[in-house]
């Protein structure tokens, strides 16, 4: 029997930890693994709800804690930590002496990890690749780690084919769906009781779940402006989770918190878990922002989206997303929109294009069989002229 295969899996925030649950878990139990779990970002942040208490919580420990924060809510704060980054997760790697290691997504601190990995000539398997967000930075990190990886895991046939373009041959390549979409089909959604008290207040009305992230230079309070004027407007209760830890994150937040602030029916948490989210989402009457949980999990769930600004620009979209730009008109009718009972029952009952299954089975099957390369990772770039490769 060959030896384990020494797994390390880096999780930066609550929101890729709940969508890496299920592969974490299958490794942690596979004994052709030996699961190295690579903590760091907002999980670390008192800020962001110090978010590694919920790992912890699960019965998982960490191989590594990797603080890469930086002071400050700047762009250059983000590239400091950047560079931060790659000398810690290199010095963890180091030590950790992983076979693999996969990555999810497009943050900053995921590019750090892999740029340190690919120094050290460690395999990279990255998910979510190929996939678009042209109003953010997202939209060039992403594709940087494609680059760096070896392996690639993607949500939707599109973006299996961007990858494609990218120079990545087709036998590392594999369409397996969102892995987001399995959580949603294995969980068991949280009492109203229970919800009520993560969040700390009555749920018995209509309720808005509303996530802001930052967009990059002087757009984003001006668009959180005209959310939160917009949101008067609607006057229904409303819960926010805090913005991801990118430059501009922690003014966001205390804004939304201003915001909240002695209203009866308004509540800022800085995280609810993935179970306590995807419940609240199930219950809301819509979700509203510019989190791609909005364009991924809500359709699956049968909620509408009403999705704000270019943030999540070049995404797939489900009939149930409503775009709106960025001004308090716009989004105020958007919402009134979204809770039409006829757009319900006319637009959110499409498939979800980000398909569903059990991804996370199908990824750890490629990651216990693939070859992997010794000594320099050797790719040959592949160059694709279009067709079925």
């Amino acid at each position: 029997m060959s030896k384990p295969r020494k797994l390390a899996v880096v999780t930066t925030s609550r929101a890729d930890f709940g969508l890496l649950h299920w592969l974490i878990f299958g490794a942690a139990a596979d004994p052709a693994f030996r699961l190295q779990l690579v903590v760091s970002g907002s999980h670390l942040s008192d800020a962001f709800g110090r978010t590694e208490a919920l790992i912890r919580a699960e019965g998982l420990r960490p191989a590594a804690r990797v603080d890469i924060a930086a002071r400050g809510g700047t762009d250059l704060d983000t590239a400091r930590s950047l560079g931060l980054g790659v000398t810690r997760f290199a010095e963890a790697l180091s030590k950790l002496k992983p076979d693999l290691m996969v990555v999810l997504g497009d943050r900053f601190e995921i590019l750090a990890a892999a740029s340190a990995a690919a120094a050290l000539r460690i395999p990279i398997a990255h998910l979510h690749g190929g996939e678009a967000s042209e109003g953010v930075i997202d939209e060039q990190i992403r594709h940087a780690v494609t680059k760096l990886s070896y392996l690639h895991f993607t949500a939707a046939e599109p973006y299996r084919r961007r990858v494609l373009q990218l120079g990545e041959a087709p036998a590392r390549v594999f369409n397996v769906g969102a892995p987001g979409l399995e959580y949603i089909a294995r969980m068991e959604p949280l009492p109203e009781q229970e919800l009520e008290r993560r969040v700390g207040m009555s749920l018995a009305s209509p309720t808005l779940l509303a996530t802001f992230h930052p967009e990059g230079g002087s757009r984003t309070m001006a668009s959180l402006s005209a959310l939160l004027s917009a949101l008067s407007d609607a006057d229904l209760p409303t819960v926010f989770t805090f913005a991801n830890a990118d430059a501009g994150g922690n003014a966001v937040n205390a804004a939304i918190q201003r915001f909240c602030k002695g209203k009866e029916r308004c509540r800022a948490v800085p995280s609810l878990g993935q179970d306590g989210y995807l419940s609240l989402m199930a219950r809301a009457a819509a979700v509203v922002g510019n989190s791609s949980s909005g364009l991924l999990e809500a359709p699956s769930l049968r909620v509408p989206t009403v999705n704000i600004g270019d943030r999540q620009a070049g995404r797939l979209r489900a009939p149930s997303v409503i775009d709106a730009p960025a001004s308090r008109t716009a989004i105020r009718r958007a919402i009134r929109q979204a809770l039409l009972p006829s757009f319900r029952r006319l637009r959110c009952m499409g498939a979800n294009p980000y398909g569903g299954g059990r991804v996370s089975e199908r990824i750890l099957a490629v990651l216990k069989r693939f070859p992997l390369p010794a000594g320099v990772v050797r790719k040959t770039f592949y160059d694709w002229h279009g067709g079925r490769p």
